[in-house]
């Protein structure tokens, strides 16, 4: 997988050459690029904001420079024959395929894989494990690290014309930045790329893991010694019956969503639910048998 990342602090993404990734990156299996947005201004102050239209506080980053390091990174201009290939001007970069100015705004492309751009904001919608599953399947993610107020708007609009798009969140809160939500994303998608975790089954009992775990949090971990501080492990754990550990898990994880998350619950469908999940759910005070599950 390839990801170019836009910024105005590169320096920002050193943590992505150690841990897990670090090593994905050395062995091939993701290709990480960063690059200076400040490379695609032209004045002595390498500008890249301005005061928005409309008056208000804050400033909104310039689409000059944006639309520069796009066209830059995935060029499709009018007139431009196909394979012809438009360098940053600080050079450096690698050159992506060239997509042709009608190409349809797909993953796929006759010249090549498109990448998508995604563009952290708190005016997203939300980033969800599903999403996180989704890009790791794609061959090309381009990352767009707003700042201040925000980036054009234009920006975004005019690359949807060439390009997918996603404006996402991470959450109902805001960052002075989206470096942070890109790190976290990175990780999130690159730790479901094959050959990344040691065990690639480990993250089918992830919280939120698409299957049985999409809409439930995974329940405690233990590991040795068996009694820490006079706190044992569950005895259950210790007993080798695979299936019992199961059904335990089972329940640790919607005892513990219920608790923590319960509005996960209500996309459960009661009909994936089983005897023993409707006893746990009841017991930890979350409605079923057709007591509002669903709503």
């Amino acid at each position: 997988m390839k990801l170019d990342i836009v910024t105005i602090f590169p320096e920002y993404f050193a943590p992505l050459d150690i841990s897990l990734l670090g090593k994905a990156r050395r062995a091939g299996v993701l290709d990480v690029r960063v690059h200076d947005l400040r490379e695609w201004t032209h004045d002595r102050h390498r500008t890249v904001d301005d005061t928005p239209y409309g008056g208000g506080p804050g400033m909104v980053m310039k689409p000059d420079p944006w639309g520069e390091a796009l066209d830059a990174l995935a060029p499709s201009v009018p007139g431009t024959p196909p394979g012809t290939i438009l360098p940053p001007p600080g050079g450096g970069l690698s050159t992506p395929p060239v997509l042709d100015e009608a190409s349809p705004a797909t993953s796929e492309d006759a010249s090549g894989p498109v990448p998508r751009l995604i563009i952290p904001t708190p005016s997203g919608r939300p980033f969800t494990q599903a999403d996180a599953v989704r890009y790791a399947a794609e061959p090309w993610l381009i990352f767009a690290c707003g700042r201040y107020e925000g980036i054009d708007s234009r920006v975004a609009e005019e690359a949807r014309t060439r390009m997918p798009v996603d404006e996402v969140s991470l959450g109902d809160f805001v960052l002075a930045g989206g470096e942070v939500a890109v790190l976290v994303m990175v990780e999130a998608i690159g730790r479901l790329l094959p050959g990344v975790l040691g065990n690639a089954d480990s993250v089918t009992d992830d919280s939120f893991a698409p299957g049985a775990m999409e809409s439930l949090l995974e329940g405690p971990v233990y590991t040795k010694p068996p009694v820490w501080r006079e706190r044992p492990v569950p005895d259950i754990l210790l007993s080798g019956h695979h299936g019992a550990i199961a059904r335990w898990r089972r329940d640790e994880a919607l005892r513990r969503t219920a608790r923590h998350r319960p509005e996960l619950l209500s996309r459960l469908a009661p009909e994936a639910l089983d005897k023993n999940d409707r006893a746990v759910l009841r017991e930890a005070g979350f409605p079923v048998d057709g007591e509002g599950m669903a709503d």
